[in-house]
């Protein structure tokens, strides 16, 4: 659980980081363009470093029964996401959009409880909501001081994308079991071609090498590396509790962006802090504890012979070390600790 956390903590830093150097080179190129190259930043990086370590292209590893799943977060968080909010930009402030962005964690974790019955107690709704209102905060100060009032059509438009991300996040897990490097890298190799396709053929114009090399690398990190430790914390945590321990990434910009741009810090920034730790400390201390069946299961992940994987190997194994391969998990029914992970997507 420990483990998926630091994941999912990662995730939101490598993210929340990157994103006062994207403000930085939002000058250098249009903002459409600039979404593209940070996600071929992201595919074309995770890529070669999965062709790298696997010493060639080997199969994905998704089975015929995930690929819809697949194709349906790429079309939803590749496509269609990026370019709601693009229109919403146009129509609305930055600062009303970056409120209205922190919808996408509620979003996330109702589609997750009303259509996935993933489960919740009150200590994670309470976690959830808390964290929320910590990024609410943050982007309060800056919407006082802006006076400009965007059109509800791109407050829709800005919804929406929370929206498109939030069934993102939610197909998402339906494959997380997947290599994470292949999931992640197609993901942003179908974004960037989108974005880029769409800003060059709208008269966009490429920056100088160093730009584009600065941007790609940004993109590397703060979505590739980040969408990675995302997809491995919704193997252990579930689609809303990954959710939102991600949603800490707004702090992290806005003290990264305090500590690189001279900044000053502002009563909110402290609170907002208080908020999110406090979210995070809910989740951190929840206990999930009771009887539960186990139905017959099969898939492939990295895994080590515990009491949930108890299968017969071909050839010989130690037996410690973690190791993939496809398996059938037999019906079982025991009590213990758990979270909705990949092995604990049961009713209650």
């Amino acid at each position: 659980m420990h483990r998926s956390v630091a994941y999912a903590l990662l995730a939101a830093i490598l993210f929340g980081a990157s994103t006062p150097f994207a403000k930085m080179l939002v000058g250098a190129m249009s903002p459409l363009l600039l979404a593209g190259v940070l996600y071929l930043g992201s595919g074309v990086g995770l890529t070669l470093i999965r062709a790298a370590r696997d010493r060639g292209w080997t199969p994905s590893g998704l089975s015929w029964r995930e690929w819809p799943w697949f194709i349906g977060a790429i079309l939803f968080g590749g496509a269609l996401g990026p370019v709601a909010l693009l229109f919403g930009l146009t129509h609305t402030s930055g600062a009303a959009a970056s409120l209205l962005l922190n919808l996408e964690a509620v979003l996330t974790a109702v589609i997750a409880w009303v259509v996935f019955r993933e489960n919740a107690d009150r200590r994670i709704v309470l976690g959830m909501l808390a964290i929320v209102a910590g990024g609410a905060v943050l982007a309060w100060p800056s919407s006082a001081e802006d006076g400009s009032a965007g059109t509800w059509m791109g407050s829709l438009a800005v919804i929406a994308a929370c929206l498109c991300w939030a069934i993102d996040n939610n197909l998402t897990r339906k494959v997380s079991t997947a290599d994470a490097l292949f999931v992640a890298g197609i993901k942003g190799l179908t974004a960037g071609s989108v974005n880029c396709a769409l800003a060059l053929s709208l008269g966009a114009s490429l920056p100088a090498a160093s730009t584009l090399a600065a941007t790609l690398a940004v993109g590397f990190l703060g979505y590739g590396i980040s969408l990675v430790m995302f997809v491995l914390a919704l193997r252990g945590l579930g689609t809303a509790r990954t959710g939102a321990y991600f949603s800490i990434a707004p702090f992290v910009g806005a003290t990264v962006a305090l500590l690189m741009l001279d900044e000053s810090s502002t009563p909110s920034l402290w609170f907002a802090a208080a908020l999110m730790a406090w979210g995070v400390w809910l989740h951190l201390t929840e206990h999930h504890e009771h009887e539960h069946e186990h139905e017959p299961l099969e898939h492939s992940h990295p895994h080590i012979h515990d009491a949930h994987h108890q299968h017969e190997h071909d050839d010989a194994w130690d037996g410690k070390a973690p190791h993939t391969h496809r398996h059938v998990h037999a019906p079982v029914i025991h009590t213990h600790a758990h979270f909705p992970d990949i092995h604990h997507r049961h009713p209650h």
